[in-house]
């Protein structure tokens, strides 16, 4: 868009070079029209060569992200390290319908990449996807589905929060109660 107002400057300060002097006007007309088309030709090649070199891919334990034309990053967000999923979207994405997945994750800082640039680490973005909101619901699923959320509270999740039925949970009882019951009395006890 932005390229578009500047090509309509360029193009009518050229048109208004005809009216101060006709030969003027016919000798800019190639400069203009290179000046004017050229960077929206080149924009629109790195437009689609970012997003010919971008993917994404939503397993069940992972999330790898991939993109870069000359410089290649390759992440792998694991589920178990999310913290925070949103849907960011500014407001030509908006006119536009798409929007940024942004995940945050825990444990990483900021850091310098060996270009010397600050980057941080602990931030992937799906960057224009036109279902946003379905990719942050299908991610925030796989955290809750994840075996550990990265909350630490893996040891004392209790079997009815892990997904045992609470008629399995009492069978179970039921069994090691029985199994107490038919215990040599020589053997020791551990519970």
């Amino acid at each position: 868009m932005a390229l578009a107002a500047i090509d309509g400057l360029i193009i009518g300060t050229w048109v208004a070079t005809f009216f101060v002097d006709l030969w003027l006007g016919i000798g800019l007309a190639l400069p203009a029209l290179a000046i004017a088309f050229v960077p929206d030709v080149i924009a629109y090649i790195a437009i689609h060569l970012r997003y010919d070199t971008t993917w994404y891919v939503v397993t069940d334990r992972s999330l790898p992200i991939r993109r870069g034309i000359w410089v290649i990053t390759d992440m792998t967000i694991t589920f178990e390290n999310v913290q925070n999923v949103r849907v960011d979207q500014g407001p030509v994405q908006r006119y536009f319908g798409i929007a940024d997945v942004t995940i945050d994750t825990a444990g990483a800082g900021a850091a310098s990449d060996h270009h010397g640039r600050r980057s941080v680490s602990n931030e992937a973005v799906i960057e224009g996807v036109a279902n946003a909101a379905f990719i942050r619901d299908l991610v925030l699923g796989h955290v809750r589905r994840s075996k550990t959320a990265g909350l630490g509270d893996e040891a004392g999740r209790s079997p009815v929060a892990s997904g045992w039925r609470p008629e399995h949970v009492d069978l179970l009882r039921e069994i090691a109660a029985a199994l107490r019951a038919i215990q040599p009395p020589h053997a020791a006890t551990h519970d």
